[in-house]
């Protein structure tokens, strides 16, 4: 197979947990939310809304008190606070297929621009506690999922299973 910068990306991405104590630039910080705005969605309706929530912050700590990850979310210098928009959803399935798409844009993107990240979905167990710790309409928005990011501190490693395993029948 030829060089192919995406899928070396795919292939190459890890979730990585821990981080420097280094800020991230603003414009990485974009690149990371315009790769999610980028994503596919049903209708184009484009039912995610973003928070950045950086190291410093007062709601980053709220944030670790929050999750069983807290020791991730307190070493992060970004975290992407990722909703869904309640009052422009479609078709629920179809939207959070969508959001899954901006949240792996935004891995891919993170990868791509050297930082670490890590997708944590059990904070969305307390995720009427989140948004108001955000400070955010709970009525409206709905908490997807929190990208915790940094520059890596450490190096991701992870198997997957054969191909053969996950196919329902053999390619002919």
């Amino acid at each position: 197979m030829e060089h192919n910068p995406v899928l070396e990306a795919i292939r190459g991405r890890r979730s990585i947990r821990r981080y420097k104590a280094e800020a991230v630039p603003r414009d990485v910080l974009l690149a990371v939310l315009e790769a999610g705005r980028w994503a596919p969605s049903g209708l184009n309706n484009q039912p995610w809304r973003f928070l950045v929530v950086q190291a410093g912050d007062p709601r980053q700590e709220a944030l670790a008190g929050l999750t069983k990850y807290s020791h991730i979310v307190r070493q992060a210098a970004a975290l992407f606070c990722v909703f869904m928009d309640r009052e422009i959803v479609y078709n629920r399935a179809k939207d959070l297929q969508g959001v899954g798409a901006c949240l792996q844009n935004m891995l891919l993107a993170a990868h791509a621009q050297g930082l670490g990240a890590v997708w944590l979905g059990e904070i969305i167990n307390q995720e009427p506690r989140v948004t108001e710790a955000l400070g955010l309409d709970g009525q409206r928005l709905e908490l997807m999922a929190v990208l915790a990011a940094g520059w890596p501190d450490q190096k991701g490693s992870s198997d997957r299973k054969p191909l053969e395993q996950l196919l329902l029948e053999p390619l002919p």
